[in-house]
């Protein structure tokens, strides 16, 4: 296989060649794997559901709920609706995908590449590079009319190889060091819709408003009118524009539970500020944090 390596992007036409290539080739272990994380809080089942109606050829379903947060007696790093498992907790399930650091990882979604974010950034923190997400996902993929397939894809039971796990690529903080440097020059950056962020509603935690001095940037606004996301000079203006001054270094992303924040991380990224980190447990765990003061308002 080629020796491109994406880490953060790949379109639909570098895909489909990638893919040509592993079929000619057949290599073990694989040199692309490609994870379907499609999404819906509000329906669970809809993104299996939707998978199994039509996916790119080859592709495994990852689901958020299931596989991409830790749920007893799997141990949880951070609380929240949808807490990480650890690094080896994850690094068992990802074993039997027959991946090494060799093999380009690519995932997509049918959310505006919110959902598959959340896949992308825990390998980046399990010490995978080669992992892309599909720009325009998969109505990028439709669109360019390039075949797609039906039914389920199931890994091996049994892993052939234990999924090795490298030094963090991209790093998560907790509700205490949040919390501690809420005036220590700390700027966090709020990806939820401004309804949210205002307080004006709350559909899913017990609290409305945000964190305060929370900054708020909805990650929609990282695409273009296409789906796509944004020249990354464009990102880096809008970006600076919000930060009004701010230190690019001492930003950290956050969302209600630590999933939508990651197409900001990766926007940000793109426009060349640099790695921020994740506030994992996000607004769903401050909220139900006792005695932390939550604000309203623009």
């Amino acid at each position: 296989m080629t020796n491109a390596h994406f880490d953060t992007l790949i379109g639909a036409p570098q895909l489909a060649a990638l893919m040509s290539e592993q079929h000619a080739q057949q290599s073990t272990p694989k040199a692309l794997v490609i994870f379907d994380v499609s999404h819906d809080l509000g329906d669970p089942a809809w993104g299996r559901k939707q998978y199994e109606n039509a996916h790119i050829p080859g592709a495994y379903y990852a689901d958020l709920s299931l596989h991409l947060s830790a749920h007893p007696p799997t141990p949880q790093l951070n609380a929240g609706r949808h807490p990480l498992p650890t690094r080896e907790a994850f690094a068992k399930w990802l074993s039997h995908f027959d991946i090494d650091p060799s093999t380009q990882v690519v995932v997509y979604d049918r959310n505006n590449m919110n959902f598959c974010g959340r896949l992308w950034w825990m390998l980046k923190w399990c010490g995978h590079s080669r992992v892309a997400i599909l720009d325009g996902s998969f109505n990028a993929w439709t669109h360019s009319q390039v075949k797609v397939e039906s039914g389920h894809n199931e890994p091996p039971p049994v892993p052939s190889k234990a999924f090795e796990l490298h030094p963090p690529l991209l790093e998560w903080v907790s509700t205490e060091v949040v919390q501690n440097k809420l005036k220590d020059g700390q700027t966090l950056i709020d990806a939820r819709a401004p309804q949210r962020y205002r307080g004006e509603t709350e559909p899913l935690d017990p609290q409305a408003g945000h964190i305060p001095g929370a900054l708020n940037r909805p990650f929609g606004l990282n695409l273009n009118e296409q789906g796509f996301f944004k020249p990354a000079e464009t990102l880096r203006q809008e970006f600076l524009n919000l930060l009004d001054g701010r230190d690019p270094a001492s930003v950290v992303h956050h969302c209600g539970s630590g999933v939508s924040a990651v197409p900001n991380i990766l926007a940000f990224y793109l426009s060349g500020l640099g790695a921020s980190k994740l506030y994992a447990g996000s607004f769903s765990e401050w909220s139900r944090t006792p005695g932390l003061p939550v604000e309203q308002g623009g």
